[in-house]
């Protein structure tokens, strides 16, 4: 069977994982620019090569190519991102019968370095929260949103993934659609609900704000155009309260999650009741919180032990 160009199995593959594995439009345009960048390196735009053969790459091909980008400094997480890019790639082909192995599958993942989450002290959460005018419907917003991603500890993605009806008022819960459309139940206390029901009651204003045909009733977090938040937008918002709280730098909006995870286990919460709760498929990704508190172990005692 002759085999199709690059960029026809690409196209291919992309509608596999949109209408098949409901993968998400930020999970699209990572795949389709990894592998775009991989054909590039193969076949560069000012050479003569003639349409790249999908079965003529080995093993070998990736693995010059992942070396040509670790030479580039390029970071160890991004690099074996690409290569579980390539790896879904050319396992949809063989599972489309176009080849019959999966080349990526005999290149070894790049060990990544494993640094420690960045998170606030309680104090600094605080005053981060406390930062927005409330006297103002984006204030009333803004409250909303920082104070969900502290008490739930969801990704910003999941956030504003949340309609309505994801709430439930009564127990004070949200039902989040995690990765791989994975959902969980993820609990919020006294103060988020009352910024919710604050936020709620000027929703409206926001939503008479969009055109007719762009309104959208059901997200949770509105622009002020009354149609659904972006991850970006957010992480300009956070980074705006943070510019006014001014012992905090180098966070973004994921320091809120980690910071929600820090301060639940250095209060006694258990591992796996944090890991439940942040949608961790592996309970490795919650253990370097452990090391966040073991740090603060070692601190506590060189400063309070004669003998330290």
């Amino acid at each position: 069977m002759p085999i199709e160009p690059f960029h026809t199995l690409l196209n291919q593959f992309l509608d596999h994982l949109r209408y098949e594995r409901q993968a998400s439009p930020h999970t699209l345009r990572n795949y389709e620019s990894d592998l775009n960048q991989f054909f590039a390196y193969l076949a560069p735009a000012n050479s003569n090569t003639k349409e790249l053969r999908i079965n003529h790459i080995t093993n070998l091909t990736i693995r010059k190519w992942l070396s040509n980008l670790n030479s580039d400094h390029k970071q160890k997480s991004s690099i074996a991102r690409k290569l579980a890019a390539l790896r879904t790639f050319f396992q949809f082909l063989v599972r489309e019968k176009l080849l019959e192995v999966n080349p990526a599958k005999l290149v070894a993942t790049p060990r990544r370095d494993k640094k420690l989450p960045i998170h606030l002290s309680e104090s600094q959460v605080i005053r981060l929260i406390e930062t927005p005018d409330t006297t103002t419907d984006l204030g009333k917003r803004d409250r909303l949103i920082l104070e969900l991603l502290y008490a739930t500890g969801v990704r910003v993605s999941e956030l504003l993934a949340l309609n309505l009806n994801d709430i439930d008022f009564k127990n004070k819960l949200l039902l989040i659609t995690g990765k791989r459309r994975k959902e969980r139940m993820a609990p919020f206390g006294d103060p988020a609900a009352t910024a919710l029901k604050e936020y709620l009651i000027i929703r409206n204003n926001f939503i008479q704000n969009a055109p007719v045909t762009k309104s959208q009733p059901q997200p949770l977090i509105l622009n002020y155009q009354g149609t659904r938040m972006t991850n970006r937008t957010v992480g300009r918002l956070v980074e705006k309260y943070l510019q006014l709280c001014a012992d905090t730098h180098h966070i973004s909006p994921r320091s809120l999650r980690h910071s929600c995870a820090t301060h639940l286990l250095d209060n006694g919460a258990d591992l796996r009741d944090i890991q439940e709760l942040l949608g961790h498929a592996r309970l490795s990704t919650t253990q370097l919180y452990t090391q966040l508190s073991m740090n603060k172990l070692i601190d506590a005692y060189r400063q309070a032990h004669p003998l330290a």
